[in-house]
């Protein structure tokens, strides 16, 4: 099985080394040739992912050609630049597996829909998530993901390529379900980071996740997904671990804030995407598509891009009219 992994962040990195723990012969791209050139000395990707040893069998290249003909191509580019990054003569016959969380602005379209546009000569899609921080599968914690795919062949390639004994891969055909609890998850976690900064407790993150499950479910629903998916490990699971774990991005983009930063030096510090923050105002638009109403994502996008105060964004939560469960 050959695998070529557009993207050397740490979930791409992470990847590769599991596809390589099961034979798999791996060719990643990089953008930064710095990147390249330590991976294929050094085996290592210390500025994207520290500790991790990558086996013989993971290379690295800045040609994105070089990617061409592999079976299986995987998206490891954050939602935002997949458009410019994929390409149709590199995915031509390959099972695209995407592992980007985003919705696309100004299109309001899910990845998969984007490398459909990109990339019609693939083969098959399908699309990875799940509770997974990189930081800990590299270090072979247990952790179970999804994959979701229309083409339940491909679906069983990509789970017998990803499946070790402390990384367990489910099936589903899901699409959508899978996309949008991904999608979504980021945006609840940079409140739950703001929730965090802000100092409040329990109580109120416990109400946050239960409430932002509620806002996801609602929106893949009327997008077709089934709400079972949104329980399960793409939707809870996800959104759980976003929300409360110290390897989030997300997260920790919503804590600084609620400690007093902007936007623009958080951002301006990070080295790595925080899909959440372009997504909310993606998330915003497609839920007015369709007709639902994500009441958090709403006063995140108030806070991200209109400077409304965090604590005030918090009370007119608290104050929206009472109704039932």
């Amino acid at each position: 099985m050959t695998v070529g992994i557009l993207g050397s962040g740490a979930w791409g990195t992470a990847i590769a080394y599991i596809a390589a723990q099961n034979q798999a012969s791996v060719t990643m791209w990089a953008r930064e040739s710095e990147v390249v050139d330590e991976i294929n000395s050094q085996r290592s990707n210390e500025r994207f992912l520290s500790g991790v040893v990558l086996p013989e069998s993971v290379r690295a290249t800045s040609e994105v050609l070089e990617l061409a003909g592999c079976d299986v191509l995987v998206n490891a580019t954050p939602t935002q630049y997949v458009r410019s990054t994929f390409r149709d003569d590199v995915a031509k016959g390959a099972i695209v597996v995407n592992l980007a969380k985003g919705i696309e602005r100004g299109t309001h379209l899910r990845v998969s829909e984007v490398i459909a546009h990109t990339a019609p000569s693939a083969s098959s899609f399908v699309v990875l998530s799940g509770p997974s921080h990189a930081e800990e599968v590299v270090r072979n914690m247990p952790t179970t993901v999804v994959c979701a795919g229309r083409d339940r062949q491909s679906v069983s390639i990509v789970q017998k390529l990803l499946m070790t004994p402390t990384f367990r891969v489910y099936a589903s055909d899901d699409v959508v379900g899978v996309e949008i609890g991904g999608a979504l998850k980021n945006v609840i976690a940079i409140a739950a980071g703001i929730v965090d900064g802000l100092g409040m407790g329990d109580n109120t993150k416990a109400a946050l996740i239960t409430r932002g499950l509620a806002e996801i479910s609602r929106l893949g629903v009327a997008l077709g997904a089934d709400p079972q998916t949104l329980y399960g490990l793409a939707g809870l699971g996800d959104l759980f671990v976003t929300c409360t774990s110290r390897h989030s991005r997300n997260r920790a983009v919503g804590e600084r804030i609620g400690r007093g930063e902007t936007l623009d030096q958080i951002l301006g510090s990070m080295s790595a995407v925080a899909e959440g923050v372009p997504t909310t105002q993606a998330a915003l638009e497609l839920a007015a598509d369709v007709g639902v109403e994500l009441p958090i994502t709403e006063r995140v996008s108030a806070i991200l891009w209109q400077g409304a105060d965090p604590e005030e964004a918090v009370r007119k939560l608290m104050m929206r009219p009472a109704r039932d469960e």
